[in-house]
């Protein structure tokens, strides 16, 4: 399918320049770029972080306590504590 780019003069040249090189069609190195650039984006979204996965959830809760990240050990005692110990 045909597709226009406009591009600079340096672009051009350089362009031409790896075409010669690779004894490939000016198309070929350009599909190539394309290509090179698609599976290294590829590779960044399989090597996000857990906190780009979710971050436009950060923020989005409402409700709840206040102070629920505060003394969260404290609570956590205060559960096992509560909790029927097995004999």
């Amino acid at each position: 399918m045909p597709l226009t780019v406009r591009i600079d003069q340096k672009t051009e040249r350089l362009i031409q320049r790896l075409a010669r090189k690779r004894g490939r069609s000016k198309s070929e190195v350009i599909r190539e770029a394309i290509d090179i650039l698609a599976k290294r984006a590829q590779e960044l979204e399989r090597t996000e972080r857990p906190f780009e996965a979710v971050r436009d959830l950060i923020g989005s809760i409402r409700g709840g306590p206040s102070d629920l990240s505060e003394r969260t050990g404290d609570r956590f005692r205060r559960m096992l504590e509560a909790r029927p110990r097995r004999s």
